[in-house]
């Protein structure tokens, strides 16, 4: 028995896999042309000193879904991620977000609308523990001063011991329940970055930006992490967007597809649609036999 992770509530018990490993990938689901966006780029342009590195990109994401951002090294996907994550400024076009316009914001200000980010590259304290680790992501919804926290008053104490329960949850929900105590550097490299998922999801967000998630990783870890990534979209509802070059990973788990080459949108579709389009078959995918391969 292991711990569903609930989203503001309490955990469920639930007959599921081991706990060191993921829930099972649930089907994507058909996305409703009615259905309002959770996140709606515009006509989005990035220029630095001359240089377009994204050029009226526009794409909308469902709430609920799984949504990739794919294209060659040097597409504008790192540069997109940027824009939404309030680390870069778009030159023109706007971003919204559940009502709110994010183009003008700063990280934090952002992150406290409900959107949390994992990057390519490990973002952890290696020699903290996980558990530590774990909370640094509940920072943004701490209400405790800085005096009470710092003369732990009892008000101070029993938000540390609720926001201490819930990253206990979160580690059981990933697969991470045995490993509270490991100091982040001595876990093996999947084992890191599943850290890294459950420190976005200590931040309770609506928005998931993974900055591919399963680089570096072998297959078994790969299977893992993508498992992992459709039972945080099935059983959470968190809205899911992901930029990531395993091909094989993106089109098992990825609802709606956004193919950027050279800083332009050149595809946006279902996995089946995107598969298909010839203009992303020369410009990302290569030959109709590579296709064939994914």
């Amino acid at each position: 028995m292991t711990t569903s992770y609930q989203p503001d509530g309490m955990p469920e018990s639930a007959d599921t896999e081991p706990d060191d490993a993921p829930h099972s990938t649930p089907s994507p689901r058909p996305r409703d042309p009615e259905e309002p966006s959770l996140l709606d780029v515009r006509d989005v342009t990035v220029r630095f000193a001359g240089l377009t590195a994204l050029s009226e990109v526009s794409f909308a994401v469902a709430p609920g879904s799984v949504h990739a951002v794919i294209g060659p090294n040097g597409a504008g996907k790192s540069t997109c991620f940027n824009v939404l994550s309030g680390v870069y400024k778009a030159t023109s076009g706007s971003v919204h977000f559940a009502g709110a316009e994010l183009t003008a914001l700063p990280p934090h200000r952002i992150a406290a609308l409900g959107v949390a980010r994992t990057f390519q590259n490990i973002a952890l304290s290696r020699h903290l523990p996980v558990l530590d680790n774990l909370m640094l992501g509940r920072h943004r919804l701490t209400r405790s001063g800085f005096v009470s926290a710092g003369l732990r008053l009892p008000s101070a104490r029993r938000e540390w011991s609720r926001h201490q329960a819930r990253a206990r949850e979160i580690a059981e929900f990933v697969g991470l329940g045995e490993r509270l105590g490991t100091p982040v550097g001595l876990l093996p490299y999947g084992v890191q970055k599943r850290v890294e998922l459950a420190r976005a999801l200590c931040m309770e967000p609506r928005l998931l930006l993974l900055d591919e998630p399963v680089a570096g990783m072998n297959g078994g870890e790969r299977l893992e992490m993508a498992r992992l990534i459709g039972a945080v979209r099935e059983s959470l509802g968190i809205s899911i967007l992901l930029v990531e070059h395993d091909m094989g990973m993106v089109m098992r788990v990825a609802d709606r597809i956004t193919v950027l080459d050279f800083g332009r949108r050149i595809a946006d579709g279902t996995p089946e649609e995107v598969q298909s389009d010839p203009e992303v078959i020369r410009a990302y995918l290569g030959t109709s036999a590579d296709q064939e391969d994914m």
